[in-house]
């Protein structure tokens, strides 16, 4: 398997300096045939997406981020569309002068060249991916989980086919065999790619940070917070709690952890009454409990154990901690967090500032729900994964972050001394 994998790594790999030559206009033409392909290919698409989801557990909160509709295919085509609206991020002069020997420097967006993607069960990625890579000029190299391998195949095969129709090189986008295999030699492939983005459950994106010898941006992970301030408005957050917990709980921005400041206890109850409507499971520390146990459906209510903190739950549950202050409130966080999104309601303005100030995290919220932290949401068109470190790029990855840059110099028979 190695060998067949690093032949097509090559092709992929030339395949990268040949698009790097392909116009803005022709990449935007291209993918708005793509996008108009996609209704065309409802039926084998949704065909090789239903043999993945008989293969999954009805229970599985994966499910949801497996399963493809029309509509979800739809917003899909809307997505590329948007992709090919944006400006292109390539070329863009960010630093410009001429030096006192006349030297004329120039510091250029440029592709970074192949980028690989591991990713579960969420074929959407696989059209996401290909559609800002291709716009950023990168090459792309997939790895699905074997949970959505029917329906990832169906879509780079219209990929491909879109590809070919246009005259470009079909190898711009390779998808791995699912086998495990297969990601070993990803993870290896030194001098084929040169950048890979996990995305994914922690475990996921562990195990390839700690066995990739290319370069790594870790994305996807959420554990998330929302803090409930002493000075919060009830009215908006029980908004935003029912919306962050139950638009997308199978979501990296959906909401783990409600922190309620102590002296709003009796608040509680109010505040996520909502989110009995969609059988939200709660896992309440003793003050939260005692306040609860009342009010919130008994099946629905249990005492919070140590590993229900921490916890990306994936599904409708979340777990609910009381603090006695903003300080402690913010160092639950710190312990906690995975650096993705967090956020606080608060009136308070002085509040407000503090914890936008402290928390470290990719996305920090006052007063609004963690659900907007989403590429298409910032305007960047669809994202390829929110990146919860620190160097070259954080929070919601799109176009920019798929360049790096190159200085140009010119000269005119210059020599250095």
């Amino acid at each position: 398997m190695k060998e067949t994998i690093t032949k097509q790594l090559r092709t992929v790999q030339q395949a990268s300096r040949e698009i790097i030559t392909l116009t803005d206009e022709t990449i935007n033409h291209l993918l708005l045939a793509l996008a108009d392909s996609i209704p065309v290919h409802y039926d084998a698409i949704l065909q090789a997406n239903q043999k993945d989801i008989e293969r999954m557990n009805p229970a599985d909160p994966m499910v949801d981020r497996l399963l493809l509709n029309t509509s979800r295919l739809d917003a899909i085509a809307a997505d590329i569309r948007n992709v090919a609206s944006l400006s292109s991020p390539l070329n863009a002069v960010l630093e410009a002068r001429v030096l006192p020997n006349g030297l004329n420097l120039k510091k250029v967006t440029v592709p970074i060249g192949v980028i690989g993607i591991i990713y579960e069960a969420r074929p959407n990625v696989t059209f996401d991916v290909f559609a800002l890579c291709l716009k950023s000029g990168n090459a792309t190299v997939l790895k699905g989980g074997s949970d959505a391998m029917y329906s990832n195949i169906a879509i780079v095969e219209l990929i491909h086919s879109v590809l070919k129709e246009h005259g470009i090189n079909p190898d711009t986008i390779y998808l791995l065999p699912a086998e495990r295999e297969a990601a070993a030699v990803m993870l290896n492939a030194v001098g084929y790619i040169d950048m890979i983005i996990p995305r994914g459950s922690q475990k996921l994106i562990d195990f390839v940070r700690d066995n990739a010898k290319v370069p790594v941006i870790e994305t996807g992970a959420g554990i998330v917070h929302t803090y409930f301030d002493k000075s919060g408005d009830l009215d908006l957050g029980q908004k935003i709690v029912f919306n962050a917990k139950t638009r997308r709980p199978s979501v990296c921005n959906a909401l783990d952890t409600l922190v309620i400041h102590q002296s709003r206890l009796d608040d509680l109850a109010e505040l996520v009454k909502p989110l009995q409507q969609k059988e939200v499971v709660l896992f309440a520390d003793e003050a939260a409990y005692t306040k609860l146990e009342a009010s919130y459906p008994t099946a629905l209510l249990h005492r919070a154990e140590p590993e229900h903190f921490g916890t990306e739950f994936l599904s409708l549950k979340m777990s609910v901690k009381t603090v006695s202050s903003l300080e402690e409130a913010l160092e639950h966080i710190a312990h906690y967090s995975s650096r993705h999104s967090e956020a606080i309601i608060a009136d308070d303005p002085a509040a407000k500032e503090l914890f936008l100030k402290r928390v470290d995290a990719a996305v920090v919220y006052a007063n609004t729900s963690t659900a907007f932290t989403d590429g298409a949401q910032f305007g960047l068109g669809a994202e390829i994964g929110i990146s919860t470190q620190k160097l070259h790029a954080r929070g919601p990855m799109a176009l920019k972050e798929l360049t790096t840059y190159k200085w140009i110099i010119e000269g005119t028979g210059q020599t250095r001394p």
